[in-house]
């Protein structure tokens, strides 16, 4: 039995997804974002509810959508056809509430939204777009359907990704992932890639450069859980992150690194009128 409710958090409408022991909270109105998954009562993702609330505010915690960039550039700055713009760290659809244009429970709780440009998305990012993101949940497994659509009519450079902030206060973790190589961004240094990884202490992140298989594996000792995040081929890269003194450990896939608007052959190109379509999704079991 799978059920969809609303509730309100501070000015904003939380949309409730629950059924099969699983349950999922998404404010659309801040960034689309996930800000609650619960399996068997225990609660996966760090929130911190004070950074929901302020509007001024990157959220800290949930799950944030990145796009059309992931990390940040050079200066803020990129070009296109010999115009420069500014995007932030992480794009711009964090940013931006997203409509619910779509639900059902039938068989599992989904939620649909979307995401299109406007006049204010075109003055950062030049490019006519439509994003539909469907969050399902059905027995301890969330999945991300994404859809990401090119309505301009020459072609459109993104590389999206996703932020999840995993509850734990324990910063090594052993990561069951096939990758031989990771870069450290707190030293610029190519490393070997090996299954337990100490975050400990590191202002900055690790980007595992070749996570083949596209899926990863970790303990929430903690709550006595095993997190699979699973990812579409789009996704070359896996970032681990944290924050000193914060109980979480971000395990996010991103398409492309930072700055890689300068170098666009090695991140997705949409063509007028056609969409990349992918998938990613977090199985919590024992």
């Amino acid at each position: 039995m799978y059920e969809i409710n609303q509730s309100e958090l501070g000015p904003y409408q939380v949309w409730e997804l629950r059924g099969g022991g699983t349950s999922l909270r998404v404010v659309p109105e801040r960034g689309g974002i996930i800000i609650g998954f619960e399996v068997d009562g225990k609660e996966i993702l760090y929130l911190n509810e004070d950074t929901v609330l302020n509007p001024e505010a990157n959220i800290r915690g949930g799950i944030p959508i990145l796009f059309p960039i992931c990390g940040q550039l050079e200066n803020g700055e990129y070009t296109i056809d010999g115009e420069t713009y500014y995007l932030k760290n992480h794009g711009f659809a964090r940013d931006f509430p997203w409509e619910v244009v779509g639900q059902t429970t039938e068989g599992r709780a989904s939620l649909t939204l979307r995401l299109a440009s406007s006049e204010e998305t075109l003055n950062m990012y030049p490019f006519e777009f439509e994003l539909l993101f469907t969050y399902e949940i059905k027995d301890g497994e969330l999945v991300i359907l994404q859809e990401y659509v090119n309505r301009s009519d020459h072609f459109m450079p993104m590389y999206a990704g996703f932020h999840p902030y995993f509850k734990t206060s324990q910063k090594k973790l052993t990561y069951d992932m096939n990758a031989t190589q990771y870069l450290d961004y707190n030293d610029d240094q190519v490393k070997e890639y090996t299954p337990t990884l100490d975050l400990n202490s590191k202002k900055e992140a690790f980007l595992v450069l070749d996570p083949k298989g596209n899926e990863v594996s970790f303990p929430l000792e903690e709550i006595g859980k095993k997190v699979t995040l699973s990812f579409g081929p789009e996704f070359k890269y896996v970032v681990l992150w944290t924050e000193e003194g914060k109980d979480f450990v971000c395990v996010e896939p991103w398409m492309g690194k930072m700055n890689d608007f300068q170098d666009m052959e090695s991140i997705p190109v949409i063509e007028p009128g056609e969409a990349l379509v992918s998938k990613v999704s977090i199985v919590v079991s024992n």
